[in-house]
């Protein structure tokens, strides 16, 4: 079991980190996470914990008082973590989306306003595309910002807000036409802003409304929330970056490390799901014998084992396709695909080892029976990454006739 999904080449520094967020995860994560998730509770304990890390400054460059660390030594993190329980990874993957594209994107003023206190934990970021009814077409987007003096105004409601109620940074994704004529590509037209507001729910500051928690199958005690605008209003330097028209550019960059993110949680769901189903097939007797040595069970045990490698050597390929610098959209999607397809069908041949068991609330397999299906739809469906790699492959095997 503990030969499983490990990397080469990894330094001390990660290692040394690794092994203290794995540590944390065995003793503060999954001795709580069945009943902190049954009870829909927000594990501020377990935050608390990751705040005292220095985890949610991970990737933060060093002099904005972050840890300055790798998408590749998130992405491991990540994957530990969400074998805990992925909400946990939920709650710091959204915050890190943000942070990378402050740091990416922004301007000066937005880095040194937000950067530290992000680094710090005192700020926790969301991110805002989705909307009730457009699905994965983002150029359907219908929320608007109007330009009115030095301020916009903002209206327009949005959906899917992982941490849209304990954020307190929220980058949201709108239309705006300003400077771009009737007739410009929707892609084009579309503008992030920097929203600042208090955390909770109901009205968090004026002209925006977080109307409550959304009730899920699965993926409890992380807050998954709408977002409403009316009348919002804000300065001109909110505008991510200071420039408009450059929203979805900058988005997608972010959905990026999204995509790793979500591959890494895959890995980590389906690494639990195997170190589970591996441990009760040793304890479960029939016939005589431990199910564990009957053939059939040997034979779904390997196939599990060999999907977690292949996803988690994804996972790792495009990570450090991103912390190269070069275009990872190709391999994200691959391991987003992957890892997500995989982690179900491990999960539930877990499951099925279990038998009655499983179905029960007292397993912890139950848990994620329920949790692994959101990996499907998160940053993108299986659909969209097919998409997305036929594209990519078409650029770069292109027929020469």
């Amino acid at each position: 079991m503990a030969r499983l999904a490990q990397t080469a080449g990894l330094t001390d520094v990660q290692q040394e980190i690794l092994s203290t967020v794995r540590d944390f995860v065995d003793k503060e994560i999954i001795p709580v996470a069945t009943g902190l998730e049954h009870r829909d509770e927000y594990p501020q304990a377990i935050v608390d914990g990751l705040k005292e890390l220095g985890l949610f400054g991970l990737m933060i460059p060093e002099e904005y008082g972050g840890l300055g660390e790798s998408l590749l030594t998130y992405a491991l993190c990540v994957e530990e973590i969400a074998r805990g329980w992925m909400s946990v990874s939920g709650i710091i993957n959204t915050h890190f989306i943000v942070a990378y594209m402050l740091k990416q994107h922004g301007t000066q003023e937005q880095k040194d306003h937000f950067l530290p206190r992000m680094a710090a934990g005192d700020i926790r970021g969301a991110f805002s595309m989705s909307e009730p009814g457009l699905g994965s077409d983002v150029s359907a987007i219908t929320s608007k910002a109007v330009r009115d003096g030095d301020e916009y105004v903002l209206n327009g409601q949005k959906m899917w807000l992982t941490n849209g109620g304990t954020s307190s940074l929220v980058a949201v994704l709108v239309r705006s036409d300003e400077g771009h004529p009737e007739g410009t590509a929707p892609h084009k037209s579309m503008t992030t802003f920097l929203i600042e507001k208090e955390p909770g729910f109901g009205e968090v500051r004026p002209g925006l409304t977080i109307p409550g928690k959304i009730d899920k199958m699965g993926y409890k005690g992380v807050d998954t929330t709408e977002l409403v605008m009316d009348g919002l209003r804000l300065p001109a330097d909110r505008v991510l970056g200071g420039v408009t028209g450059r929203g979805f550019y900058q988005m997608m960059d972010g959905v990026e490390v999204g995509r790793v993110n979500v591959a890494a949680r895959g890995c980590g769901v389906a690494q639990r799901a195997f170190e589970l189903g591996v441990s009760y097939a040793q304890q479960r007797h029939t016939f005589g014998k431990p199910i564990a040595q009957h053939q059939a069970i040997q034979f779904k045990l390997a196939e599990m084992a060999t999907k977690v490698e292949a996803a988690h050597a994804m996972m790792v390929n495009a990570a450090r396709k991103k912390d190269s610098g070069e275009r990872n959209d190709l391999e994200a999607g691959m391991a987003k695909y992957l890892a997500s397809e995989y982690c179900k069908e491990v999960v539930e041949d877990a499951f099925r080892i279990h038998g009655g068991y499983g179905f029960s609330k007292e397993y912890e397999i139950e848990r994620l029976y329920r949790e692994a299906p959101m990996l499907l739809i998160g940053e993108g469906t299986a659909e969209i990454q097919k998409m997305i790699i036929g594209r990519r492959l078409l650029e770069e095997y292109r027929f020469q006739g």
